[in-house]
């Protein structure tokens, strides 16, 4: 090698140089180690961290959760606000407390003692309420037993007292007098009357009977006919169900008249419940179906449509010719009505609103109260109306009123949203509450819109209460079936119509009227038929 240097170094210098290199590899050995442990500590750090974010919102979901459970066991369920609160030490004393005493009475096998009712003080007795005069009255007349000679009769004193005899059945006869014509003509006879089940033996009262007794007190056909056979009568069960479809068909353009007459208004309220159908292709299985409800809160008229499903499709299809106001909550089904309608102008709920807030307070209370008060002061406006019997107009301009506390709502709302983590229940309640905030302010631009939804709500109920008695629709044709009576009923119930004489007054006059005949049944035209109430009070 040309341009080569020696260098020479002694072996106790060479020997030092290479004691010195092998120091510098140990020690560059050892920093790439600590860096690699920093690295490695800085990534379990961060994991850790993440680990530590994740189990601090599920202890705070727990903490809601738990929360809600000493709320429902410790208060009534009540929308109501009350300001009554349980802080976090004696949330934490509460809990352990009632772990120990049911570890305590499970070993004991006692049962939980019961919660004495607190000491209230007794409010005076309103009186007792007078019998109406219109109930049918049995004199029974009692004369002293001692002899009543030269005495003279001053008065009487009366005595009243309620009784009760169980509903019974009569026969309605209809007697047609034959007569012969003069020189042998032919034979004279009154032509047989119509009936509501052609050469069936049901009168319209006893059917108005079922159909109230099933679809308005929830009692299934089976044990009517219970009833019936402990009173003499014996029907078969298929007679009667037959009964029941025929006067459903009947009841048909009823519904269909309903039904174009609240297409025809400019207000409505929408909710949705479910209904259990028996599935004909799964054997013991059930399809879960819905009632889509709609009632018109001016006109007192209410609807129910069954469908398979609860997608926008439905209330698209069911409102398609609808132009007006639809008041609903926050659904997501109903959030294509105004693409789809543009005559459709969407009304928000503060009843589901409410409700959400109400869900907070147990978990921030003093940020909660605030939205729950606020909303209380604008269902006093509404009740302050309510309680004047204002008109729409005069309405609309107490409302005038609710701006401000709205105003108040959502500046507080958005100055606390981003202070709270997402599943939070009061974070739950603003996100629902800002989504469709332009929806809940409409209320307050017309006097005949209502605050919230909850007449359609009402109307639901006996749908509710109903499924816990007959459980499931024996198809979806039943089903259906059933929604023609529960709209007649809940219209009935919205108009204040004794829906048991509406429908035998109208059984009895509908088979023999034309469609184009009919308007004076439809419930907003009825008027009570003296004949009908008479028997009806038998």
């Amino acid at each position: 090698m040309k341009n080569a240097q020696h260098i020479k170094i002694r072996q106790s210098e060479y020997a030092s140089l290479k004691q010195e290199l092998l120091r510098l590899r140990a020690q560059a050995a050892r920093q790439e180690q600590a860096e690699a442990k920093a690295a490695a500590l800085e990534s379990e750090k961060m994991q850790l961290e993440a680990e530590k974010a994740v189990l601090e919102q599920a202890l705070e979901e727990e903490r809601d959760r738990f929360r809600r459970a000493i709320k429902g066991l410790m208060q009534r369920r009540s929308e109501r606000y009350q300001t009554a609160s349980i802080n976090e030490e004696q949330l934490s004393l509460f809990a352990e407390q009632l772990v120990a005493l049911a570890q305590s009475l499970q070993a004991q096998h006692t049962p939980l003692p019961q919660r004495s009712k607190s000491k209230q003080p007794r409010r005076a007795h309103p009186g007792r309420r007078p019998i109406p005069e219109d109930i049918p009255r049995l004199n029974i007349l009692l004369e002293p037993q001692e002899d009543l000679t030269g005495c003279v009769r001053i008065g009487e004193e009366v005595t009243e007292e309620l009784d009760y005899i169980p509903g019974h059945f009569f026969v309605r006869r209809f007697i047609r007098t034959k007569y012969a014509r003069p020189q042998a003509e032919g034979m004279l006879i009154a032509p047989a009357p119509v009936r509501v089940i052609d050469k069936g033996i049901p009168g319209p009262m006893l059917l108005a009977y079922i159909l109230v007794s099933k679809y308005a007190d929830h009692l299934p056909l089976y044990r009517q006919l219970m009833m019936f056979k402990r009173s003499g009568i014996d029907i078969n069960d298929v007679t009667l169900n037959g009964w029941v479809k025929q006067v459903i068909a009947l009841l048909q353009i009823l519904y269909e008249r309903i039904r174009s007459s609240m297409l025809g208004s400019n207000y409505l309220m929408a909710d949705e419940s479910t209904i259990r159908v028996l599935d004909q292709d799964k054997k013991g299985a059930t399809h879960l179906g819905y009632y889509w409800a709609y009632r018109d809160p001016v006109e007192g008229s209410v609807l129910f449509v069954y469908e398979k499903g609860r997608a926008g499709k439905y209330v698209r299809d069911h409102l398609s010719t609808f132009s007006g106001y639809l008041q609903t909550d926050a659904y997501t089904a109903y959030d294509s009505m105004p693409k789809a309608n543009e005559g459709v102008t969407m009304v928000g709920c503060w009843a589901h609103v409410r409700r959400k807030f109400a869900d907070a307070l147990v978990v921030e209370q003093e940020q909660a109260s605030y939205f729950v008060e606020q909303i209380q002061r604008l269902y006093a406006i509404e009740r302050f109306c309510r309680t004047e019997g204002l008109s729409a107009d005069a309405r609309l301009d107490a409302r005038a009123q609710a701006k401000p506390i709205l105003a108040g709502i959502k500046t507080r709302m958005l100055d606390l949203a981003p202070t709270l983590t997402p599943k939070n229940a009061l974070s739950i309640a603003i996100h629902y509450t800002l989504k469709q905030w332009d929806e809940l302010l409409v209320y307050t631009t017309n006097g005949i819109l209502e605050i919230d939804n909850n007449l359609v709500e009402n109307s639901i109920r006996p749908i509710a209460l109903g499924r816990k008695n007959y459980l499931f629709a024996g198809n979806h044709e039943a089903a259906q079936r059933a929604a023609v009576v529960y709209s007649i009923l809940a219209t009935c119930k919205a108009r204040q119509i004794n829906p048991l004489a509406y429908l035998a007054d109208v059984l009895d006059k509908l088979p023999a009227r034309t469609v184009n005949n009919i308007d004076d049944l439809l419930p907003w035209n009825w008027k009570p038929d003296n004949s009908m109430e008479q028997l009806y009070k038998m």
